[in-house]
């Protein structure tokens, strides 16, 4: 039975009471110290980020200029560890069964946590439990693209080819599943349309059977996007966004050309292990952010069509857990499942 603080003497009551005050004063330098000795990277020890998608995909090439700079910065090593497929989960897997020590993270796009979850019965990962988001590196788009020698020269001529033509227009994604995948789904639903989808393991891959005519269209990154266009490969029809992109401000979005509802922007982000202590995640976000302010890095994100984020963990996890249950409308709507 515990005893009543007002039956002590009042000396006793002021001991206890600076004793308490001191043992509270002990407890928070104590969580003070362990954020500011929390040492990352290990000295000696690389950090491996797993890019779930192929190397020349706009994810995997910001991810490397963000590990070259982490490189110069901390002082530490840190190595790209390529691991495409099944829409982002093998990658997503590997990271999920790391240590949670800051050494092993996962560079990935909105499908991997927001979307996934809903289009799969059973993942080998649990999209919150295995993971703590670190930081939102930038926030991204797609754009609806085709051959440069395309007889579409917008998205009303695409969907009117389709309306006359049912099932005979392929279209390509980036990965199954994925924002580039479920964009073409939701332009289906919205223009009442039929055509046969084709995923790949990534932009380059779709790109290639763009190029060779395997495919007709589909909706790519803003960074492969804008790259295929000035190098002459790819004709721009539309943005799936609620506004015109800083990159591309003469290129109208569907909205604007008479398709409503496709314009969920999406983002890239850095998450590590579950269970990552918060110091540690922290100070992982803040080198990121030290990074992302550099002009290189920078202007590799907006030249890419992307905007820079650099929001941390907290903020970052409000994001991820909105966005899962927004995505989680659109495909259970769409009424798509990828078991």
């Amino acid at each position: 039975m515990t005893t009543p603080l007002k039956s002590f003497h009042p000396s006793q009551r002021r001991t206890w009471a600076r004793a308490l005050i001191a043992s509270l004063c002990i407890g928070s330098l104590s969580g003070l110290a362990l954020a500011q000795d929390t040492v990352w990277p290990t000295p000696g020890k690389p950090v491996r980020i797993v890019v779930p998608s192929p190397a020349g995909a706009g994810t995997d090439v910001l991810a490397r200029l963000l590990a070259r700079k982490l490189t110069e910065d901390t002082g530490g090593v840190f190595v790209v560890d390529n691991k495409p497929g099944a829409g982002t989960i093998i990658g997503a897997q590997d990271v999920a069964k790391s240590a949670n020590d800051g050494h092993t993270l996962l560079y990935t796009f909105v499908i991997t946590h927001t979307q996934n979850p809903h289009l799969y019965s059973k993942l080998p990962y649990d999209a919150f439990k295995d993971f703590t988001p670190v930081v939102q590196v930038a926030r991204s788009a797609t754009v609806l693209v085709v051959k440069k020698d395309s007889p579409f020269n917008s998205v009303q001529d695409l969907v009117s080819h389709a309306r006359k033509n049912p099932g005979k227009l392929n279209f390509a994604s980036y990965s199954q599943g994925s924002t580039s995948h479920l964009n073409a789904e939701l332009l289906m639903m919205q223009t009442k349309t039929q055509m046969v989808h084709i995923p790949f393991k990534g932009s380059p891959d779709a790109t290639r059977a763009l190029m060779a005519g395997d495919v007709h269209f589909y909706f790519d990154g803003t960074a492969t996007a804008v790259q295929g266009a000035n190098a002459g490969r790819f004709k721009l029809l539309g943005t799936a966004t609620e506004k015109r992109l800083q990159v591309l401000p003469d290129l109208p979005t569907m909205t604007e050309q008479g398709v409503e509802g496709i314009d969920i922007v999406g983002w890239q982000g850095l998450f590590a292990p579950g269970n990552t202590a918060a110091p540690l995640a922290k100070k992982i976000s803040d080198a990121v952010n030290k990074a992302l302010r550099t002009t290189d890095v920078s202007q590799m994100i907006t030249t890419q069509g992307n905007e820079v984020s650099g929001v941390g963990p907290d903020e970052f996890a409000r994001i991820v857990k909105s966005d899962h249950e927004r995505w989680g409308t659109v495909i259970k709507r769409l009424n798509l499942k990828l078991d």
